[in-house]
């Protein structure tokens, strides 16, 4: 479809209003926006606060410095890392991982010998969704994450696909591995620093120091409090970059140009052009009439309803981070909102309406309903126990002291049963709780961490010398033995 008459400049005339308005709607605390559109920004502003604790004070506003965490928007950015030592001729997309990780592996010795770079960054390497993500909510670092990866199941190689962070990861330490240097060096050396990106990093520990930082806030009880810090350093290519948006807006303006930027060319054309189109179907159509979504090399790539290509990824943690950019490479525009609270639907409702009204001069659908009911349905608390109460009558527990001692376990590393302060104590890496007793030899703990949202209750059961945590046997890996 045509763009409507002066498409851009009347949809960033109404950014403005359409900010406030879904701010007010979803009390979170700040956010960040920035449009680019002819290889300039034309729009950028903050609104709110980076932290409610400091109150609405000029030093505490949101603004275009203002430093988020960008969650799986670090993707993205990751995809055109590796595109850029494409085009160095350093890595390939089709590099097995292997040959720069001889110690990798995946439970398939013929899978660990073929998969790639790009299977890995377009998620079809077979492995489970969100592989790994609970041995780094446990503390677990990267290369401990990365060595389990080849404990688990593998769903068919090639045509299944799954969202990973950690194997996206493993793909850019292989990418790193080539170039003789850490991640987070090589993306300073060959992206921030060319694209001059001074506040933008993959170390979890520039983004705490930088001055101008939103802190993360997590939706508890109604309100946005910042109660948690994420610390997302073991999956740093899937989920650790931090930014802000006049830092991304010199990213997207390199996106729009092909991989150029201020007259230099940073990625060729033809190494990022793979990153940017279909690699994998990542939602299939359920009917003919139907458009399926597609999964680039790091970048979500699907056709609008104006029959126009659109680039797009969100990022989201859950103790306090919210992010989304739109490109639409055929109206050299694109669009970049990052927040700092529990994912609200507000970034990627915001780039939705713009997206709208560049395209059809209006908006079309009630984006925050639609994608405010998917955010709230992630907040749910995990566990079976969740919304139960413990029996009238409970069965009487063994003894405290036959419960006690060290339960290992060779995939999340041992389990510490103490007695404390009248209760039984579990320490599993980070996760450091009272069990309550249930009844009989079940026992209850509750936890908040990234993958499990506040009111999360797990469940531990005695059995002699073994002990079964609900939680982490998923895949038959929750039994620890005394």
């Amino acid at each position: 479809m045509p763009l409507p008459e002066n498409a851009v400049d009347n949809a960033v005339a109404q950014l403005d209003g359409l900010a406030e308005d879904l701010m007010d709607k979803s009390g979170i605390p700040g956010m960040a926006v920035a449009v680019v559109h002819d290889g300039k920004t034309v729009y950028a502003k903050g609104f709110g606060v980076r932290d409610v604790k400091a109150g609405d004070v000029e030093d505490n506003r949101v603004d275009p410095d203002t430093v988020f965490q960008l969650a799986s928007v670090s993707k993205s950015v990751s995809g055109t890392v590796v595109a850029q030592q494409v085009s160095a001729g350093a890595v390939g997309w089709d590099t097995p991982i292997v040959s720069k990780l001889p110690w990798f592996a995946l439970a398939d010795p013929v899978v660990t010998k073929m998969v790639t770079v790009g299977d890995m960054f377009s998620h079809r390497s077979g492995l489970p969704d969100h592989a790994g993500d609970e041995l780094e909510d446990l503390g677990h670092d990267r290369r401990y994450v990365l060595e389990r990866l080849r404990d688990l199941p593998l769903e068919p190689f090639r045509i299944s696909y799954a969202y990973t962070n950690f194997g996206l990861t493993a793909a850019a330490e292989a990418v790193a591995a080539g170039a003789a240097r850490s991640w987070e060096d090589l993306a300073q050396q060959v992206l921030f620093g060319p694209l001059g990106m001074a506040s933008t990093s993959y170390r979890f520990d520039d983004y705490r120091n930088r001055a101008n930082r939103a802190v993360g806030h997590i939706h508890v009880d109604g309100r946005y409090e910042p109660r948690y810090v994420r610390n997302a350093d073991p999956q740093a290519p899937a989920g650790g970059a931090s930014s802000s948006v006049n830092d991304m807006t010199r990213w997207l303006a390199m996106m729009l140009a092909d991989g150029s930027y201020g007259g230099k060319q940073i990625i060729e054309p033809e190494a990022l052009l793979p990153a940017a189109t279909p690699q994998m179907v990542a939602t299939r159509a359920s009917e003919p009439a139907m458009r399926s979504g597609f999964y680039g090399f790091g970048f979500n790539v699907g056709t609008t309803s104006a029959a126009r290509t659109q680039l797009s990824h969100s990022g989201a943690f859950e103790l306090g981070a919210g992010a989304n950019f739109v490109i639409l490479p055929s109206a050299d525009v694109a669009i970049v909102a990052l927040t700092n609270a529990t994912p609200s639907g507000v970034p990627e409702a915001l780039t939705a309406q713009f997206a709208d009204l560049v395209q059809f001069g209006e908006i079309r659908e009630d984006w925050y309903e639609l994608y405010h009911a998917v955010m709230v349905d992630m907040e749910k608390p995990v566990g079976s126990l969740v919304g139960k109460k413990p029996p009238a009558n409970p069965e009487p527990s063994a003894p405290r002291s036959s419960y006690l001692g060290t339960y290992n376990n060779d995939y999340w590393g041992p389990a510490r049963v103490s007695e404390k302060d009248g209760n039984l104590h579990l320490e599993l890496g980070e996760l450091n709780v009272p069990l309550i007793n249930w009844s009989g030899n079940v026992f209850s703990y509750e936890w908040v961490s990234e993958n499990s949202p506040p009111g999360s209750i797990g469940k531990a059961t005695f059995d002699g010398p073994k002990l079964t945590l609900e939680y982490y046997d998923e895949f038959g890996k929750g039994t620890f033995v005394r």
